[in-house]
């Protein structure tokens, strides 16, 4: 059994940066894909970025691109979404997930989440 432990949220004004964590329980991580979601009041979950462990190969969602950076430190179990220039529209609870397999930016192959953190932007 995964889990997965997020930390790093709160509340910033628009303009300023975050950086989530997400601590995964499992030995050998490396061999999981790693993804952030993320869900507002009211909205369907959706992908915000992935990344894998062998490869450098990261995904992000269009909305993210240039501000959103993920990164994983594998000697310590953790993935990273470092959040900047963050937008009103950037609130959500934001998920971290794992697959065993190849990245995925479909929600529903996903076979482990965390339990959220609140990341809230002040206009």
């Amino acid at each position: 059994q995964v889990q997965l432990v997020e930390s790093g949220g709160g509340l910033v004004q628009a303009g300023g940066s975050l950086r989530l964590s997400c601590e995964v329980s499992k030995q050998s991580a490396m061999s999981l894909s790693m993804g952030w979601f993320r869900q507002a009041p009211g909205k369907e979950r959706e992908f915000v970025a992935s990344i894998i462990s062998w490869r450098t190969d990261i995904q992000y969602a269009d909305s993210v691109k240039g501000r959103f950076i993920i990164s994983r430190d594998n000697t310590k179990n953790t993935i990273y979404l470092q959040m900047n220039n963050l937008k009103p529209e950037d609130t959500a609870v934001y998920y971290c997930a794992a697959r065993l397999g190849a990245q995925s930016a479909n929600v529903r192959l996903y076979d482990y989440w965390g339990q959220g953190t609140q990341v809230t932007i002040a206009s």
